[in-house]
């Protein structure tokens, strides 16, 4: 039985966005491992068939110290494993396994989620970054983008690959994601933003434009549903105690206020691989707003799906909203299903699995 070690910084997205590889590699016969840190996730991905090793991994640390840290248990569990073939997803994981799986010769296929904080924003510490994703590249078998910017973002910089493939990011359920009844409009109008309540994920400018809509449209409601990043919490205490929003924490399942809401609003301009909210919210045939910006434009046809924004305007984002709240019902209702059938074309999530799945085979043949 041929092995293959999973290592990912996530258990939740790493559950939620890859359980159907998993599941088909299991199928095919692999003996699947992952590496990611516990989480609410991990026993779920445990009775899925998977064998389970811990790793402490600090996603937001610049420490070198602790990464070497993580670098040596990528090594230890490698050697523990033996795997065929490793696959590696965001950052720490892509750089980190592939160096260690350097030292016994394991080919590697890295999935860059995104670029990232650390990669795209001018910093001390952006060079460094670059420069070992570039080192990290010689190594990788088969490095997967989510879009087109994050492939020529290192292709500029004249980064060596030895093979690219361009994904249409995570891909969608759609059997899981199943065309949800559209809500009437009897008490509002609702929207939702559903994210990692950041800066970065255009909260600022969600907040700002729900307070000035609602001044203008008291019966309009704004939901926020996420984790709130350091200080966040009381801001979202405070407008949802002041009834700008109604705030839901963290959900397991976005399906249960997609199912209440009409649109899904993500004003981001964070360095996105791929928008999976928006490509959820569209599969379930929910209208949305989002920014012109690698990992959301893709999602979206403007004016037939949804409505494009500027990014970090809250001017052109209450022009947008007020521009869907004066659509009729049935528009509404159109535009949801033209998103559904754009992700139907675009983002079938068996897409991803087939590519990951052949890339996989080649790899194994030529060991």
């Amino acid at each position: 039985m041929k092995k293959i070690l999973i290592i990912a910084n996530h258990d939740v997205n790493l559950y939620n966005q890859r359980k159907e590889l998993i599941n088909k590699l299991i199928y095919l016969g692999y003996e699947i491992h992952i590496a990611v840190p516990r989480g609410t996730r991990t026993e779920k991905l445990k009775k899925i068939g998977i064998l389970y090793h811990e790793v402490f991994l600090n996603r937001h640390g610049k420490n070198l110290l602790e990464d070497f840290g993580l670098y040596r248990q990528f090594r230890k569990i490698i050697a523990i494993v033996q795997p065929a073939v490793i696959l590696t997803y965001s950052i720490k994981p892509n750089i980190y396994g592939s160096f260690a799986a350097k030292k016994y010769k394991i080919p590697v296929l890295a999935n860059v989620t995104g670029l990232g904080t650390p990669v795209e924003n001018k910093s001390l510490l952006q060079p460094f970054v670059i420069w070992l994703y570039q080192q990290a590249f010689k190594m990788i078998d088969v490095a997967f983008f989510q879009n087109k910017e994050n492939l020529l973002f290192f292709k500029n910089r004249h980064t060596k690959f030895k093979q690219t493939v361009l994904l249409a990011g995570s891909g969608v359920n759609l059997t899981e994601y199943q065309i949800l009844p559209y809500p009437n409009e009897e008490d509002g109008i609702h929207f939702v933003f559903i994210s990692r309540i950041m800066r970065e994920k255009g909260a600022d400018e969600y907040f700002e434009a729900a307070k000035r809509i609602k001044a203008k449209y008291p019966e309009i409601i704004f939901h926020v549903c996420g984790f709130c990043e350091a200080g966040y919490q009381s801001v979202v205490e405070r407008l949802h105690q002041e009834g700008t929003i109604i705030y839901h924490g963290l959900l397991n399942d976005i399906r249960e206020i997609l199912k209440i809401t009409h649109c899904t609003v993500h004003p981001t301009f964070y360095p996105e691989g791929m928008s999976n909210v928006l490509l959820e919210s569209a599969a379930a045939a929910r209208p949305i707003i989002t920014t012109n910006r690698s990992g959301t434009r893709e999602t979206i046809i403007d004016g037939l799906t949804g409505f494009i924004v500027k990014s970090e305007d809250v001017d052109d984002l209450v022009f947008q909203l007020e521009k869907f709240i004066k659509l009729n019902h049935q528009a509404k209702v159109e535009m949801g299903l033209a998103g559904r059938k754009y992700i139907e074309k675009k983002f079938d999530r068996q897409q991803i699995i087939d590519s990951y799945l052949e890339k996989i085979e080649e790899l194994i043949q030529h060991i």
